[in-house]
């Protein structure tokens, strides 16, 4: 059975996962997230597109990308196919790295960019990994409270554009974390 044909428009926005193998760990220390951060830097380069949000987990990826001109199979192959590589060379492992290919998840309107965006920050504090968001360095949240966010990768002008400043952003994610703490979700 072949992968189901994904929509895909200009300026379409998706929820993107990728999990292990079998749950695995893709992520075994930070030379690792740095390098697939590298990796998404170089594609977003090659095909721009928009990443709103990110959040490396052990075993999976959340990303919260806009496309622009090209559809995200193009990058995402790219992208996991190159850091699958690297991580069987470094680890002299063999065989497939990602559970399958990526899902993409196509959100509708703002509210459900900026419900993705709240979920993938607290993605840290769901797994009990941390208690604060911004305490989790692989996401990017922390781009979120900077007063003059500057980053290559992300852009946050869109999430913010709806929210009067960063402190409201942050008072709009850190509701939902003080709703959901204490209840442990693999995310």
């Amino acid at each position: 059975m072949g992968n189901p044909r994904r929509v895909w428009f200009p300026h379409a926005s998706y929820h993107i996962t990728a999990r292990g193998n079998r749950k695995t760990d893709i992520f075994y220390d930070h030379y690792d997230r740095i390098f697939y951060l590298k990796l998404l830097e170089e594609a977003k380069h090659s095909y721009p597109f928009y990443l709103h949000a990110y959040c490396l987990m052990t075993n999976h990826v959340h990303l919260l990308i806009e496309t622009i001109d090209h559809p995200p199979g193009l990058f995402m192959k790219q992208i996991h196919s190159q850091y699958a590589m690297y991580f069987n060379r470094k680890y002299d492992y063999v065989g497939h790295l990602f559970q399958g290919p990526y899902k993409a998840e196509l959100q509708g309107d703002i509210n459900a960019l900026l419900q993705v965006s709240r979920y993938i920050h607290l993605n840290p504090c769901r797994a009990l990994l941390t208690l604060k968001p911004e305490d989790y360095p692989w996401s990017s949240y922390p781009h979120y409270l900077s007063p003059r966010p500057s980053s290559k990768l992300v852009t946050t002008s869109k999430i913010l554009s709806h929210f009067r400043d960063s402190q409201q952003y942050e008072f709009f994610v850190q509701l939902a974390n003080r709703t959901t703490s204490g209840h442990p979700n693999s995310g």
